[in-house]
């Protein structure tokens, strides 16, 4: 749960320290500019606070692992779903106003965190999880997308380094196998999500593993 905090409030930190002229670049996911996903990240946090007032009585169908679906081919860019991100984007024609939507709802999905009852069990996606499952998993989608916000940016902060930790176990236990020590956090989830192609020394190191990659989580 702390950890959901921080990784949450890390990333809402970079998008509030962007600059204007920051948001016409292109992110870390395919076909998105940062505006792109940052009004994503918003509907991230809208899915949060529906989420966790969604109450279920069943058991739980997921963990914070199995949580993540995997595809069998990256994105292009052309879903409908990413292409009515752009034009939501678009509409917000200022990048103040993106930052103070992101900071209004994105405070209060963290709120909601903080004050939910780790184990009370909610829906989402036809899936029930517990909610300490649910905002784990998220721990996942805040750190890659913080990753992606500063694809581009020298010098942007970077994910906490205890969210990367925590990522990298995640994907490691998706992908069944641990990724090469001589991996950092970042190279394995950026090699290992398919958000950078692996040198010919990285995939010799991979080896049998390198056959899987990448792991489009969805």
């Amino acid at each position: 749960m702390d950890l959901f905090s921080r990784s949450w409030t890390a990333l809402r930190t970079a998008v509030a320290e962007l600059r204007d002229e920051d948001f016409a670049q292109p992110s870390g996911c395919t076909g998105w500019l940062v505006r792109d996903l940052v009004c994503h990240l918003i509907i991230d946090a809208q899915d949060v606070l529906i989420t966790l007032v969604t109450p279920a009585e069943t058991e739980p169908t997921r963990n914070a692992v199995t949580y993540w679906d995997v595809a069998e081919t990256p994105p292009t860019g052309d879903d409908p779903l990413d292409a009515l991100i752009v034009r939501l984007a678009a509409a917000y024609e200022e990048p103040r106003l993106l930052k103070f939507h992101l900071d209004d709802v994105g405070s209060a999905a963290g709120r909601a965190a903080e004050l939910v009852d780790p184990d009370l069990r909610v829906s989402t996606r036809d899936e029930v999880l517990t909610a300490g499952d649910y905002l784990s998993a998220y721990v996942l989608e805040w750190t890659l997308h913080h990753l992606d916000l500063v694809a581009y940016l020298p010098g942007a902060a970077e994910p906490p380094a205890e969210g990367l930790a925590r990522s990298r176990e995640m994907l490691e236990k998706i992908a069944g196998r641990a990724f090469p020590t001589s991996f950092s956090e970042r190279d394995a989830l950026l090699v290992g999500t398919g958000r950078r192609a692996p040198t010919d020394a990285e995939n010799a190191e991979l080896s049998e593993l390198a056959a899987k990659l990448p792991f489009v989580l969805g």
